[in-house]
C-alpha cells in the first residue's frame, strides 16, 4: 500500500476514534431525543462520508419519534416511511447490521447501503443507515470493515443514550405525579388526619356515601350532580381514595378556563407550538393510573367535547400541536350543577359524550335539604379553622345556631364554612345572633315560614343582599357566598 494511502487510513481511524469519544460525551448530555438523533447523524456523516444517511427512532407503540436525514433531494423521508420499509423489518428480524446493494430506501436509489439497529435493553429503538461512500483523497471502493465496526459502535452508544433519555422522561412523569399526590395529601391533612371528612348524618347523605363505597372500586365513569358548593370535589376525592388506584387525583374546572387554555391543560402541549412554549404534560397524563375530576363539565366548549369523547373511547390523547397518540389509563369523575339532558336537547352538549359519561350518577342534595347536618358541619369547620389559625374555639349561642339552621344557603356547604370562619374571626369568645345576622346581610328567612317565596326567589334576594354588603363588588360577593364569580354571572348578576 502506498505511503499516502497508509497515512490516510490512519487519519481516518483516528478521526473515527475521536468521533466515538466526542459522541460518547455529547450523547449523554441532558438533551431532547431529536437533538441527540441530529447529533448522531452529523457525527456519522463526518466520519464515513456517505452520499446519503438517515437515522430514525420509534416509540413503544411503533410510531416514528425522531428523524434526521441528509442527501435526499426534495422533501426529506418521513419517519413512518423509513419504519415501514424492508430495512427496518430485516433489522428487527435479524438484530444484526446489514449490507445491501443496488436498492432503494425511501424513494432514493443506492449502490450500497449499510444499516445498524439502535438498541436498548432487549428493545429496538430505531436504526441508522448510510448510503454510497463518497471518494476521499482518491480512494473509493465502498464501506470498509472498519466503517461497519465504527457504525456498530456508534449505534451501541446511541442506543444507551436514547434509553437514558426515555428513562429520564418517565422519571419526570413520575415526579409530576408525586407532586400532585403530595398536594392532595396536604389538602387531606388540612381537612383531617384521616383524610377528607364528609358529614353524612342525614339519611339522604348516607345513601350517597353508601353508593360511593359500592362504585369506587369499579372503573366506571361517575357523574356527580349538585348545586355549587355541595361538595362535589370532596365526593370525587372520596371515590379516588376508595378506588385504590395508584395514580394521582387531578382536578380541572372546565368553566374556569378559556377554550385554548383548557385544551392544553387537559391534553398537554408540544414544544414549539408558539414562540417560547415548551412541552408540557396535560392533566390526562398527570392522572394516568389515577382519577381525573372534571368539574363543571357542562361548561366545556363543544370542540373540546369531541376530543374528550375520543380520549375516553380510545384510551389515548394527542397533545396540542402533536400527532403521536399517548396511551392513558384514567378513571373519569365529572361534576356539574346543570341539567345535562337540557344541554343535550339544546345541542350545547354532545349526546354521545353524555351517554359515555353517564355510568353512575350521584346526586348531592343542597344544604337546605339536609339541615340536620348543619350543627355537625359547623362543629367541624370551627374545629379545623381554630386549629389551623391557632385560635380559641368560641361558643355559638342558641339564637345564632337558630339563624344558621334556618338559612337557605345559596352557596351551600361552602357558604356555611365561610360564614363560620368569618364569625369566629370577628367574635370575642362568643358568636351571637347579631354577628351572624350582620354577616348574612340582614334577617335570615325562617325555614317553613309563611313567606310565599320559592327557592329561586330566596336565592336571588340573598345574593342581592350580599352584593349590597360588598358595594357591588362581584368578586367579593362571590367570596362571601362561597361560590366563584362565573357562577354568580351565570345566575344573572
Amino acid at each position: 500500500m502506498p505511503e499516502t494511502r497508509i497515512k490516510l487510513a490512519e487519519k481516518l481511524r483516528i478521526l473515527q476514534l475521536e468521533t466515538l469519544y466526542d459522541l460518547a460525551v455529547s450523547l449523554h448530555a441532558d438533551r431532547p431525543e431529536q437533538e441527540l438523533v441530529d447529533e448522531l447523524l452529523q457525527r456519522v456523516c463526518a466520519a464515513l462520508d456517505p452520499a446519503a444517511a438517515v437515522a430514525v427512532t420509534r416509540d413503544p407503540l411503533g410510531e416514528a419519534r425522531a428523524t434526521a436525514s441528509v442527501g435526499w433531494s426534495g422533501d426529506p423521508p418521513a419517519g413512518e416511511e423509513l419504519l415501514a420499509g424492508a430495512v427496518w423489518g430485516e433489522l428487527v428480524a435479524s438484530g444484526q447490521p446489514l449490507v445491501w446493494r443496488d436498492g432503494e430506501l425511501a424513494g432514493r436509489d443506492y449502490g450500497e447501503l449499510l444499516a445498524v439497529p439502535l438498541a436498548g435493553r432487549e428493545v429496538y429503538l430505531g436504526y441508522v443507515a448510510v448510503c454510497d461512500k463518497e471518494v476521499r483523497g482518491g480512494e473509493g471502493g465502498g464501506f470498509s470493515g472498519d466503517d461497519r465496526r465504527f457504525l456498530g459502535s456508534v449505534a451501541a452508544l446511541a442506543g444507551v443514550a436514547l434509553e437514558g433519555v426515555r428513562q429520564m422522561e418517565n422519571l419526570e412523569v413520575q415526579r409530576e405525579k408525586l407532586e400532585e399526590e403530595n398536594r392532595a395529601l396536604k389538602d387531606r391533612l388540612v381537612d383531617g388526619l384521616d383524610g377528607p371528612r364528609i358529614v353524612a348524618h342525614t339519611r339522604v347523605m348516607r345513601q350517597v356515601i353508601e353508593r360511593v363505597q359500592r362504585v369506587a372500586p369499579r372503573k366506571v365513569s361517575v357523574v356527580v350532580r349538585g348545586e355549587s358548593g355541595t361538595g362535589k370535589e370532596l365526593i370525587a376525592r372520596l371515590l379516588h381514595v376508595l378506588s385504590g388506584r395508584p395514580g394521582a387525583l387531578v382536578a380541572v374546572n372546565c368553566g374556569a378556563l378559556p377554550e385554548s387554555l383548557l385544551e392544553s391543560e387537559l391534553f398537554g402541549i408540544e414544544a414549539g407550538v408558539a414562540t417560547g412554549v415548551g412541552a408540557r404534560r396535560g392533566t390526562f397524563q398527570l392522572a394516568d393510573g389515577g382519577t381525573l375530576f372534571l368539574d363543571e363539565i357542562g361548561d366545556m366548549p363543544h370542540p373540546l367535547q369531541v376530543r374528550l369523547l375520543r380520549a375516553l373511547q380510545e384510551g389515548e390523547i394527542v397533545r396540542v400541536g402533536g400527532a403521536r397518540p399517548i396511551p392513558v389509563d384514567v378513571r373519569l369523575v365529572a361534576a356539574t350543577h346543570q341539567e345535562l339532558e337540557r344541554l343535550v336537547a339544546e345541542k350545547r352538549f354532545r349526546e354521545d359524550l353524555y351517554y359515555r359519561l353517564k355510568g353512575v350518577e350521584l346526586q348531592l342534595p343542597p344544604l337546605r335539604e339536609r339541615r340536620e347536618d348543619i350543627p355537625h358541619l359547623l362543629r367541624q369547620f370551627s374545629s379545623d379553622f381554630c386549629r389551623r389559625e391557632g385560635l380559641q374555639q368560641p361558643v355559638f349561642d342558641s339564637a345564632a345556631l337558630a339563624l344558621l339552621m334556618s338559612h337557605d344557603y345559596p352557596g351551600n356547604v361552602r357558604e356555611l364554612q365561610n360564614l363560620a370562619e368569618a364569625a369566629i374571626s370577628l367574635a370575642e369568645g362568643r358568636v351571637d345572633a347579631g354577628l351572624v345576622r350582620s354577616l348574612m346581610g340582614g334577617a335570615a328567612p325562617s325555614a317553613g315560614g309563611p313567606e310565599p317565596l320559592d327557592l329561586a326567589a330566596v336565592e336571588r334576594r340573598h345574593i342581592t343582599r350580599v352584593l349590597r354588603m360588598a358595594d357591588g363588588n362581584k368578586s367579593q360577593a362571590a367570596q362571601l357566598l362561597g361560590i366563584d364569580r362565573r357562577t354568580l354571572q351565570r345566575r344573572g348578576f
